[in-house]
């Protein structure tokens, strides 16, 4: 699971990556102008970065560059119909990590993504052990020794984004710009309602991972 910004002005095209993306468990913000990308950027963190380069407001290398200007490290991919080598070239220059011309096969284009989020340890291992729960990222199941534990498609996220993160303590506002994405009606009590649940379906011995730490936020792993 990862936050991914998806910066591209075919709405239709952008809007399909955002389904395929989300059906395999990430969380997707999609926006249509540079300004905006730009803007999102200074409000949230993301995993890893798609831009279009021919976006209105500002183009999609000028959001580049202003990222790295500004020390962004993240993995960023760069979209562009104009087919130039030039634009590639420069794109790569300007510290994007991958390149990709339109139109693209989405099949594709996911494994790329794929690719780049693997170079982040946190988020490589498609397989996340803690105790006696056993999270699959690539299946999207979690089992409690043999028995599988069935989750909500939220309950889910929250609960593999605090496993590759163990041991970090995190805010409720936290989990809100982490695993929902930046449109949601959610606030912080439906935080602690998907944490409740989640810690219900773990059972008795295996909720005692999932702490809350009063007046802090919510950590995942053994107590010390």
């Amino acid at each position: 699971m990862a936050r991914i910004l998806l910066a591209e002005d075919d709405t239709l095209a952008a809007q399909l990556l955002k389904d395929v993306l989300e059906g395999e468990r990430h969380t997707v913000d999609m926006v249509h102008d540079g300004n905006d990308a730009l803007s999102m950027l200074g409000a949230y963190s993301f995993d890893i970065l798609i831009l279009d380069i021919t976006m209105p407001g500002l183009d999609g290398l000028s959001v580049l560059k202003e990222f790295r200007r500004n020390g962004g490290l993240n993995p960023v991919l760069i979209l562009s119909g104009r087919g130039k080598s030039e634009d590639k070239a420069l794109g790569l220059d300007l510290g994007a990590d991958d390149y990709m011309s339109k139109p693209y096969d989405v099949r594709e284009l996911s494994s790329r993504i794929r690719a780049l989020l693997r170079r982040d340890p946190q988020l490589a291992s498609e397989v996340i052990q803690c105790g006696n729960l056993k999270l699959d990222s690539k299946a999207g199941k979690l089992h409690r020794g043999l028995e599988e534990i069935k989750l909500l498609p939220k309950e889910y996220l929250l609960l593999e984004f605090l496993m590759r993160h163990q041991n970090q303590l995190f805010s409720a506002q936290d989990l809100l710009n982490k695993v929902w994405p930046s449109d949601s009606d959610a606030t912080e009590i439906g935080v602690r309602t998907t944490v409740a649940r989640i810690r219900k379906k773990l059972g008795e011995e295996e909720s005692a991972l999932l702490q809350s730490i009063y007046g802090l936020g919510y950590r995942f792993g053994t107590k010390e």
